[in-house]
């Protein structure tokens, strides 16, 4: 027989090359009246240039309930392990890692 699901559940798949994830040091976020665009960038030591990774776009109460989310989850984060301590360059990471420069 088989399983009923509950009422509001979804199955949600994850792929194999999503479920590795992407890493981001710089998140840019810009909005119009009907959206939010987040843009994850990696920024790399001693290159100029960087790259947008990955876009997500949402619409405004999509983004409020994705704050109230990343508030609840670091407020739970903390009392786990201690507060975040965030740089004193709130913009951007630093981009000098001590590591020599590239040459070709």
């Amino acid at each position: 027989m088989a399983e009923k699901k509950k009422q509001g559940q979804i199955n949600i798949e994850l792929p194999e090359e999503i479920a590795e994830g992407v890493y981001s040091n710089l998140a840019i976020i810009s909005h119009s009246q009907s959206e939010f665009v987040v843009d994850f960038v990696r920024l790399v030591p001693n290159v100029p240039k960087a790259k947008v990774k990955s876009r997500v776009i949402l619409t405004p109460g999509h983004a409020k309930r994705l704050h109230r989310a990343l508030t609840e989850n670091l407020k739970k984060y903390e009392e786990q392990f201690g507060t975040v301590t965030e740089s004193s360059i709130p913009n951007l990471p630093p981009m000098n890692f001590n590591t020599p420069k590239a040459q070709a």
